[in-house]
């Protein structure tokens, strides 16, 4: 069996798992993979610490492995993070921040914890706006902060042609291009909103035409961009195609729900392998 790279269909099945099971929008987070790092899960930023399918700095990925690694089988990267008195997150084995950091790269953490990130974000900038936050609401979060991502949302309201550039400063002269437009002129915070959100939006349509949880749900069974044969010579599509509508006839459940019903962990993918490979021995 060849084990190739990570490939787009291992990596749009971890999004549609982590979707699954935080309740965070697919399409959000497969645009937002795709503007981050063009679906690239080893993808490294020239200019700072940012690395993996989201491109989580060192900071923001040590944060949210501490709060959520545990519900996802990292505790042992959760327990080891610890926090100084100024705030700032730490680990104290080399070998182990190397590994935790390591994990922005792997498909299925890096789609979990991103989701998680995005969760916790939403339920605070609805609390703070007073509305329903949007995925460029969220989009925001993830390259401001939730800080600054609040600041910009809360003066745009009040003042939607307010400059960006004289707002946040030391943000624009990192990211020249956002904050201003062809002509050198500085933007304003509308304009940079919408430019976000036509982004985002491109990103999720243009990533894959048939990327949705339902379809990416018969890639569970993908190992590593190889396709496992059961015994029968039967595919693991029409495998899936047999077990919903076995399962459509018990419970009478729609074939996108059946197909979230039936979708694998990592660990329950890897024990079916197992067990078919021996079958067809």
């Amino acid at each position: 069996m060849t084990v190739n790279s990570i490939t787009t269909g291992r990596i749009q099945s971890a999004i549609a798992l982590a979707s699954s099971k935080t309740g965070v929008d697919f399409d959000y987070l497969l645009g937002q993979a795709k503007l981050e790092s063009g679906l690239n899960a080893n993808a490294k930023a020239g200019t700072s610490s940012a690395s993996g399918l989201y491109q989580f700095i060192e900071q923001s990925w040590l944060s949210v492995v501490k709060k959520h690694g545990a519900e996802h089988g990292l505790g042992w990267a959760a327990n080891s993070i610890g926090t100084s008195s100024s705030g700032r997150l730490s680990v104290g084995d080399a070998g182990t921040k190397a590994a935790i950091l390591a994990l922005r790269n792997d498909p299925g953490a890096a789609s979990l914890m991103a989701a998680e990130y995005a969760s916790d974000n939403k339920a605070s900038l609805e609390g703070s706006l007073n509305r329903p936050a949007s995925g460029t609401d969220l989009y925001m979060a993830h390259f401001m902060g939730l800080g600054g991502a609040t600041k910009f949302l809360k003066t745009m309201q009040a003042n939607p042609q307010a400059s960006g550039a004289a707002l946040f400063p030391a943000a624009a002269r990192a990211n020249h291009n956002v904050f201003y437009d062809s002509n050198n002129q500085p933007r304003t915070l509308s304009a940079i909103y919408d430019r976000f959100a036509d982004k985002l939006g491109g990103a999720a349509a243009g990533a894959s035409a048939t990327a949705t949880p339902t379809n990416y749900a018969s890639q569970a069974l993908d190992m590593d961009g190889t396709t496992v044969v059961t015994g029968s010579n039967e595919s693991a599509d029409d495998a899936l195609a047999w077990a919903t509508t076995a399962m459509n006839k018990f419970t009478g459940k729609t074939t996108q729900a059946a197909a979230s019903i039936l979708r694998p962990t990592p660990d329950t993918a890897r024990l079916a392998y197992m067990m078919l490979a021996r079958l067809g021995g």
